[in-house]
């Protein structure tokens, strides 16, 4: 079971949030927080698997807590929620490591498979999100990736993840142990000095990896 943490500052909502994710028996919402603050204070202090935050709130907001949270704790994976179609919002979370942008008009059953998604390390946008902040990104991509030696196994893994693959998806596919291909993933990232899948995915896109 899943332990997350909802944070919302308005309690209507944040509870309407739980009772549609605790519909599914893997996932807990087992904390609670009103601010960027009390999520970071909760993460510090507690076990938290995975955090659905909202990205407007008082005093600290999701964006500058998925910050600090992914720089600390690079293991809990982070679902933006908001009610703002905003892709200057989407670009800053997903430049941040969030593995999800969702919109508040999402559907239950999606925001349940965009919790699956983020545990088993993939990325999920709102359709109206993903057409327009990811032209922005594959522009902002800097870095050559044919410019970094890889082998033709890492080269295969990398061109499944930029084809939105989970690691789970990636092993059976390649005849792999999940483990395997988290390694190949570690390493591919060091050698292309890149912070996180969502990062390698838009690389592998704009190359063309094949």
């Amino acid at each position: 079971m899943w332990r997350l943490l909802l944070v919302e500052d308005q309690a209507i909502v944040r509870q309407g949030l739980k009772m549609i994710l605790e519909q599914d028996e893997n996932i807990k919402v087992a904390y609670e927080a009103t601010n960027g603050e009390e999520a970071i204070d909760i993460v510090r202090s507690s076990p938290v698997d995975m955090i659905m935050m909202d990205i407007r709130m008082p005093k600290m907001n999701g964006i500058e807590a998925t910050r600090i949270i992914r720089k600390d704790f690079p293991d809990v994976k982070i679902l933006m929620l908001t009610t703002f179609n905003d892709e200057e919002y989407a670009y800053e979370a997903l430049k941040e490591g969030a593995s999800a942008f969702l919109l508040k008009t999402a559907a239950p059953e999606k925001l349940i498979e965009a919790v699956y998604s983020a545990a088993k390390g993939g990325l999920t946008l709102h359709d109206e999100v993903a057409a327009k902040v990811m032209p922005r990104l594959l522009e902002r991509s800097e870095k050559p990736v044919m410019q970094v030696e890889l082998t033709e196994r890492e080269l295969l893994v990398t061109k499944l993840v930029g084809e939105g693959k989970t690691n789970k998806e990636i092993a059976d596919e390649l005849y792999l142990s999940v483990g395997t291909v988290k390694n190949h993933i570690t390493n591919i990232l060091q050698k292309m000095e890149l912070r996180d899948r969502t990062q390698l995915a838009i690389y592998a896109v704009k190359h063309d990896i094949s």
